[in-house]
């Protein structure tokens, strides 16, 4: 619901939690019709939100409206961009994009991270620290990059080829060369 909630703070600008209508909860992505529930848990992911920086509370005449932040349209912006990759099947121009990091030991939680995001995304890990994906994904990295701030540690790059890349390409579903 979390990310169903900043799309709707995003198209809508702001939102009086209360005075969502509790028939949107399916739309949100919930289950119940139940209005008081709803409303506990809208109330409940708008503070989660607040909390994490993603959205604000902004009074106006006496009422409390949620405001997406800077940051929640940077995060929107980013799972938006991760859906795209794991769904779009495109023609294989022949290139292979790869990612290279090198983040210290200090930093594993960040690094399991980007390892998880990763692979969710369908990325090939040809090393612990070197993955591969056909298709551009620039923009992904970027925002994968400023989301998990790990700037100049990761490196993108678009590679023509790849030594003995037949398992690599069986697990795209590529034509073999």
């Amino acid at each position: 619901m979390k990310d169903a909630l900043l799309v709707a703070l995003l198209v809508g600008g702001m939102m009086a939690i209360g005075a969502v209508p509790h028939t949107l909860l399916p739309t949100l992505g919930g289950k119940s019709k139940d209005k008081r529930r709803f409303n506990a848990y809208a109330k409940t992911v708008a503070s989660r939100l607040v909390r994490q920086g993603l959205a604000a509370w902004v009074r106006r005449d006496g009422i409390s409206y949620l405001r997406i932040t800077e940051a929640g349209r940077h995060k929107l912006a980013f799972t938006r961009e991760k859906m795209r990759l794991k769904d779009e099947k495109r023609r294989w121009d022949g290139r292979w994009r790869m990612v290279a990091f090198d983040l210290p030991e200090r930093r594993r939680t960040v690094r399991a991270r980007l390892r998880a995001t990763m692979a969710e995304v369908g990325f090939v890990r040809l090393q612990d620290s070197v993955w591969v994906y056909p298709h551009d994904c620039e923009e992904f990295i970027a925002l994968l990059k400023a989301e998990l701030k790990i700037g100049k540690d990761a490196l993108y790059a678009i590679v023509e080829r790849i030594e003995n890349d037949k398992t690599i390409r069986a697990h795209f579903h590529l034509p073999l060369a």
